[in-house]
Order: structure tokens, then sequence, then C-alpha cells
């Protein structure tokens, strides 16, 4: 099969999140969808933000932040918080706020899975900033969990694609990760 050449902005789903910070005393939280792992012991995460985001502020300011997973119910109120801005709107008051052990990283008791983080670094980028932050614990509601642990096929987590802003849930199940290429390292046929 022939491969077309695309334009480089191009980029893979990405899971959407509503990351928050207390700016100026205040819970904000803005729609965030450039995130990724980043280490597991200790368990790292980073999100890129634009630095005219007010959020990016309250990250530097308390050195912490949330990475919230909204399901697909709440996609009207996640991109709502990707379009206007926490200096114009208090978008603390859509949401049940609630804090961990991370003072500085509110979360929202509506999204199934909440992460509260520690920031580590602060990498600049020239329109964003990217922030490594530390999970330092993580909230669910007990019915997205199977055997203690988050169910993507239960929480239903959102995806964005990009150029054509598209929001999106996963599909089925494919194989099991580190099992389904066992065979093949075994020498057997697929």
């Amino acid at each position: 099969m022939d491969k077309v050449r695309l334009d480089p902005d191009i980029l893979p789903p990405m899971p959407v999140t509503l990351a928050g910070a207390v700016v100026d005393g205040r819970a904000n939280f803005m729609a965030a969808a450039w995130v990724t792992r980043l280490g597991h012991k200790p368990p790292a995460i980073g999100v890129s933000v634009n630095r005219r985001q007010h959020t990016g502020k309250g990250i530097r300011e308390n050195g912490a932040f949330s990475l919230c997973l909204p399901g697909p119910d709440m996609v009207e109120l996640t991109d709502y918080c990707g379009l206007v801005s926490g200096r114009n709107v208090d978008k603390s008051a859509l949401f049940d706020v609630f804090y961990g052990d991370t003072p500085g990283a509110p979360m929202i008791r509506q999204c199934p899975l909440c992460l509260e983080i520690a920031l580590l670094e602060t990498v600049e980028l020239p329109q964003h900033a990217f922030f490594i932050g530390e999970i330092k614990a993580a909230w669910a509601d007990g019915e997205i969990l199977t055997d203690g642990k988050p169910d993507v096929g239960k929480y239903k987590p959102l995806l964005l694609t990009m150029p054509d802003n598209r929001y999106w849930t996963l599909g089925s199940h494919v194989a099991d990760a580190w099992s389904v290429g066992k065979k093949r390292k075994r020498g057997e046929s697929a």
C-alpha cells in the first residue's frame, strides 16, 4: 500500500483531560489533550500548556496540578473549559471540586478518574510550557474499577484527534500488551 505524505501537524489520538491548578486563590480548569506518561517509578506524566493559558500561571505558582479524565457525558463542559479563560470565567463553579494531599491540585468529583500531581520540572518551548510532574495519588469512582484498577471500558475516556478536532471514545479491546507478541518472541509462527 502506498503511503501519502501528510502535513506534519497531524497527531495521533490523545487523551482529553481537564488540567487543574489554583490560580489567584481559585481552582481553575482547562481542557488539555497534549498529555503523555513519562515514567513508571516514580510515576511521571507531562502536559503541554500554551503560554497564554491561565492554568499555567497556577502550575508555576503552586508547583502542582491535576489531570482529571472526563467521560463522554462531560464532553460539553470539557469543550467549554477549552473555549473560555479562567481570567474571565470561574470554571470551578461548574464542578464539585475536591483536593487530595497535594495543595494546589484541585480535582473534579464528576470525572471518573483524577490524578494529583506535584510539579518536577518545566520545559520551556517556543509557544508552550511542558509541565512534568510526579503523580502523587489517583482517585477513581468505584464503579469504574475492575480488580482494583481503572477499566477504560467502564469510564470511556475521551480522545481528541487533530487536525480534524473531533472527540472520540475507545473502541473494543484488541489484545493484551506485553502478551500478544510472546509467540513471535519465542520464535513460534503467528
